[in-house]
């Protein structure tokens, strides 16, 4: 196995544009497989070839430099196809969840004022809807299969004039405007460069030591900043092959995973836990996956005793600076961290810095709370058209996270909890996190979520919306025994309300604005002080 760096210097520099790093990595080898999707294999020279294609298609639409375009669909060839002949071209793509309703697409095909539309057959009709009242109508293409007037992107993209295309695209054009999920108030678009998207897939290589001949399987959404910056742009630093899945499904996962030849995947804490407590019968131990990222300290035993898979990997990072801290490959693991700052492959190149501070924006000392702030090379360049908001995400040039970490003697630093899932009873602080962690640990409890009620004399009081697991018992005060035994007395939960499911984002976070903006919420609770 080559070192990270040994792998990125297989190739020629480049300007940090998605088009000079895509063209250093398909000279080595125009015939190698660079994209695979639904049986279908991309070559790298095939791929090329289409993004060229479609880059002219964009110009001929009247796309230029600077305009956004949409794309609105499941996990498919089309992203990274639409990525790289809008970057040929300096324009921007915003990836938009595939679920979203009419009111949420509305808000980010508005707010991004998007010049055309890639969708799906299965999205076309809230995309419409979506696109309706803008000044200028974008124009619609479709991924899949031709419908209601709708051509397929592919179709036109054969049939483009063969105009020139733009020599002026720099690594500093924006080439991404991803929307936070907006948990509170209204989504905000992070910008990104062309070169803190190719940084970034360096990085990734760096991470989990990706190789030439590695094959990423992508299971998180395309509309997110991980399946982007870190197993897309991953792909792209190391010339390896991307194998696309349109969505994660635990009962097939094994499969997918060995029939492909998958042998690098990312995944989010939701998937690890729901597939260690799959059936083993759907496992494959043909599979050929060696490095996982994603992971945590509650199922990395199983995944690498059971599963049998070596490396794995978690880390910190956020869609505004994706990839600040990670468990390294070669080093101490403490599977309970977000590990200590990551590094470029290039020892010599300038890295993150993370600083953990209080209220005042002083630094603290080791094992204490603070917020993290963090300086990275790979950061947005602000929000889209939130002047306001770019300004107050960021102080002298670090960025204010929101997260409260703490970092111990080694410098690994640990999750505690967001700012706002603080809940203040009897004159205490208490993470929702921890109380989610404690109670998820419950043999009967299949996934908790702990929130603030307001309490009668002042501050909070804690209710824990519960889901069990199918076939599990347990009551209102089995949770509150459970929670006695192994925390402090104020941290006990006094409400208590089971649900058949939590709200999530798309990446799989519980929605917690939503559990509290419920008015019922409390109503519907066991009250263990009654």
């Amino acid at each position: 196995m080559q070192k990270p760096l040994e792998v990125l210097r297989r190739y020629a520099a480049h300007n940090y544009t998605l088009h000079a790093a895509f063209s250093s990595r398909a000279a080595r080898d125009p015939q190698r497989e660079f994209i695979f999707f639904n049986g279908t294999s991309w070559s790298w020279q095939v791929f090329g070839t289409a993004v060229e294609r479609t880059a002219r298609l964009f110009l001929s639409r009247g796309i230029r430099k600077g305009d956004r375009v949409a794309v609105m669909a499941r996990n498919c060839d089309g992203h990274p196809l639409a990525l790289f002949a809008l970057a040929r071209i300096g324009a921007i793509m915003v990836p938009v969840n595939p679920e979203f309703g009419v009111t949420e697409a509305k808000y980010v095909f508005h707010h991004a004022e998007v010049s055309a539309v890639l969708a799906a057959s299965d999205t076309l009709t809230v995309a419409r809807q979506a696109a309706g009242g803008l000044a200028t109508p974008p124009w619609f293409a479709l991924f899949d299969n031709a419908q209601d007037g709708v051509p397929l992107l592919s179709e036109l993209a054969a049939s483009a004039p063969n105009v020139a295309l733009p020599a002026d695209i720099t690594a500093d054009d924006t080439v991404l405007i991803v929307y936070t999920s907006g948990t509170t108030g209204f989504p905000k678009g992070a910008m990104h460069s062309q070169r803190s998207f190719v940084t970034g897939g360096e990085a990734f290589v760096q991470r989990v030591y990706l190789q030439d001949d590695d094959r990423v399987m992508v299971v998180l959404p395309m509309f997110h900043i991980n399946a982007n910056f870190y197993s897309l742009a991953g792909t792209l630093a190391a010339g390896a092959t991307l194998i696309i899945v349109p969505k994660f499904s635990a009962s097939t996962f094994w499969h997918t995973a060995a029939d492909t030849r998958a042998t690098e995947v990312n995944i989010i804490e939701a998937m690890g836990t729901i597939l260690q407590n799959r059936p083993r019968s759907e496992y494959r131990a043909d599979h050929r996956i060696r490095a996982v990222y994603g992971v945590r300290g509650s199922y990395a035993d199983t995944f690498r005793n059971e599963f049998g898979i070596p490396v794995l990997i978690g880390g910190y990072g956020m869609t505004e600076i994706p990839g600040v801290t990670c468990n390294p490959v070669e080093g101490v693991q403490k599977w309970h961290t977000m590990g200590p700052v990551g590094r470029h492959p290039d020892p010599a190149r300038p890295w993150a810095q993370c600083r953990v501070v209080d209220d005042n924006g002083y630094d603290v000392a080791d094992d204490v709370e603070g917020e993290m702030w963090v300086k990275t090379p790979i950061v947005m360049q602000g929000y889209f058209r939130d002047a306001e908001q770019t300004r107050a995400a960021f102080h002298e040039g670090w960025f204010k996270t929101g997260d409260l970490v703490k970092r111990d003697a080694d410098g690994y630093y640990s999750f505690v909890t967001r700012k706002g899932d603080i809940i203040r009873r009897r004159g205490e602080n208490i993470a929702g996190a921890e109380l989610d962690r404690v109670i998820g640990a419950h043999p009967a409890v299949h996934e908790s979520a702990a929130v603030a009620v307001p309490a009668e004399l002042g501050e909070d009081d804690i209710l824990v919306c519960v889901v069990l697991k199918p076939g599990a018992v347990a009551s209102a005060r089995d949770i509150a025994q459970w929670c006695r035994e192994r925390l402090a007395p104020q941290k006990v939960p006094r409400y208590v309300r089971f649900m058949a499911e939590l709200p999530h984002t798309p990446t799989g976070k519980v929605l917690k604005q939503k559990l509290k903006a419920d008015e019922t919420l409390k109503s519907g609770a066991m009250d263990l002080a009654g």
